[in-house]
């Protein structure tokens, strides 16, 4: 099995592109761990409704959520320590970025299914 990958933001809805996350880290055998408090599974995985539940150890969490949704959890992201966080268009700040550096946390602004595609993942 491949490193674990948090999906934060994950959505049960085949058009959004967390949706395709999910689906895309899975087929490639990632330990996927989506995250949304309004979805109870993704193609019959596990939705989780909140960090505060991980119990797997987490190396990559990719971010799609708004900055507005996310600043509030960033505690909770450093206390998880992932490796690294991947900032999906429009979900970081600059002020967030600093924030996951400062804890250690190796940041990144990309897209998540480039990534997967491009073999950069």
């Amino acid at each position: 099995m491949k490193n674990n990958v948090v999906v934060l933001g994950a959505s049960d809805k085949p058009h959004r592109y967390s949706y395709k996350a999910v689906k895309l880290l899975n087929e490639r055998g990632y330990g996927v761990i989506p995250v949304n408090p309004n979805v109870k599974s993704i193609d019959g995985l596990k939705v989780y409704s909140s960090l505060d539940i991980l119990e797997e150890p987490v190396d990559t969490i990719t971010i799609y959520l708004s900055p507005e949704k996310l600043t509030p959890l960033i505690p909770k992201i450093t206390e998880i320590h992932p490796r690294r966080v991947i900032l999906n268009p429009g979900s970081g700040t600059l002020s967030i970025e600093q924030k996951l550096m400062k804890a250690g946390i190796l940041v990144e602004q990309d897209c998540t299914l480039i990534m997967l595609s491009s073999n950069t993942f």
